[in-house]
């Protein structure tokens, strides 16, 4: 079995440059996966919350989920790992 870990991408060159969104913290809102779920590529992993705006971060592959490696609240850095698939 191969398996993938999906990680949290890189913020939008945006956030970075008007200065609101990353100074204050990007967190967890939602997690719409657990262990066991089969994911298409582009599926939903999570969203994030920012102070201007929620995002989902989808999937970049198809696969089951084995593993979620984040929580409610938890703040999403650019490299964090969020899960861990087995792939399709």
């Amino acid at each position: 079995m191969r398996t993938f870990q999906v990680c949290m991408p890189a913020y939008p060159e945006c956030w970075a440059t008007c200065g609101s969104c990353a100074s204050r913290g990007v967190f967890i809102n939602a997690i719409q996966v657990q262990p066991g779920d089969t994911l298409r590529r582009d599926d939903p992993i999570l969203t994030l919350e920012t102070n201007k705006v929620d995002l989902d971060i989808p999937s970049p592959c198809a696969g089951q989920v084995l593993e979620v490696h984040v929580c409610l609240g938890d703040a999403a850095s650019p490299g964090t790992p969020l899960i861990t698939l087995a792939l399709a």
